[in-house]
């Protein structure tokens, strides 16, 4: 059977928030959707509550599990719903987060008003300490719809859009069209943006929407907290990520291409940092030169000088990644004192 759309979610070790999330997908508006569950083999209860779901909501019937074969981590599991998907759509929930009655309804409407390949709705932090919030900070976008070549994506590297894979409704085909997928990377490193950081050079049309559509949850301490122990591998893998985005050639000459570069270079700047700050905590140790080659720039001084954007940072980065090692881990290291990476 086909769908409009699909939700994809993600479920490992989620027990307590499950309900909740189901609730807010199952309880869409809109009727012609299909939710794929990818169990990325927890050790709680999370799957028997899905299939519990699967056998007594009215809409169990459109719920369809995939099983990863041991855990492979949150962008494995996107990857494999983004190729398993029988929507014309793909939209994609955390497995503790919930989204508005409304949200696939407002966002297909959007996409077929606009002939759209993909639309955002805003979104809301909520933090919780127990069972009480006790704060919400709204992140509305203005409304904004794209139509040329390139625009988006200039507005993307300028001014922003979310990071994460969240809270879009995008075109399965744009995905599976371009092979899109979620490169993975270490535990702890965050993977949404070796996703979010390519897909705006593949779109063309595209809404932002100011409805609040995300409920996205902050329980206790922030999801992405930093672990005791940290493993070189892990970190090789995210800088990896970066160093294949920065050899993507057929983007020079882009009106966004300087900024698209820089933002690279400001995660490359933030791995490279944490390095220098906690190099004594890694289980493999780092040599300064390991340190310097993280900050290495795809563009030349002359390119660089020439731009019209996002020249001193650009500069500022080409010149950590070509200064005598020590000199540039010493640069590093004033660099996380002063801005606390």
């Amino acid at each position: 059977m086909d769908y409009k759309v699909t939700i994809g979610i993600p479920v490992f070790n989620i027990g307590n928030y499950i309900r909740q999330m189901l609730d807010s997908v199952l309880g869409q508006t809109f009727p012609d959707i299909e939710f794929l569950i990818c169990d990325d083999c927890g050790t709680d209860n999370s799957i028997d509550i899905v299939k519990e779901y699967q056998q007594a909501h009215p809409r169990g019937r459109d719920i369809r599990i995939l099983h990863q074969p041991h855990n492979m981590g949150i962008g494995a599991g996107r990857n494999r719903m983004i190729a398993e998907a029988k929507g014309q759509y793909f939209y994609s929930i955390d497995g503790d987060d919930t989204i508005a009655p409304n949200t696939i309804e407002l966002l297909y409407h959007a996409a077929q008003q606009y002939q759209a390949e993909i639309v955002y709705g805003s979104y809301e932090r909520i933090f919780q300490e127990g069972d009480q919030t006790t704060r919400v900070i709204p992140f509305p976008y203005p409304l904004k719809v794209f139509t040329k070549p390139d625009e988006y994506a200039c507005y993307v590297y300028n001014v922003g859009v979310q990071g994460m894979n969240w809270n879009y409704l995008i075109e399965l085909d744009v995905l599976r069209r371009n092979h899109l997928q979620v490169t993975p990377v270490g535990h702890g490193y965050g993977e949404d943006f070796t996703f979010t950081i390519d897909l705006p050079t593949y779109i063309t049309r595209a809404v932002l929407l100011p409805n609040i559509t995300y409920q996205y949850y902050i329980r206790g301490v922030d999801k992405h907290h930093k672990k005791k122990v940290l493993h070189r591998h892990d970190m090789d893998l995210a800088i990896g990520a970066i160093d294949e985005k920065k050899r993507r050639q057929e983007l020079r000459g882009k009106a966004y291409y300087p900024i698209r570069i820089s933002k690279l270079l400001m995660i490359d700047c933030s791995f490279a940092c944490e390095i220098v700050k906690r190099r004594d905590e890694f289980d493999e140790p780092y040599n300064d030169k390991e340190i310097r080659q993280i900050m290495w720039h795809p563009m030349s001084i002359f390119e660089i000088l020439a731009s019209h954007s996002m020249r001193k940072k650009n500069l500022l980065y080409y010149i950590i990644g070509i200064v005598p090692s020590s000199l540039s881990v010493l640069m590093l290291r004033l660099m996380a004192k002063r801005y606390g990476v």
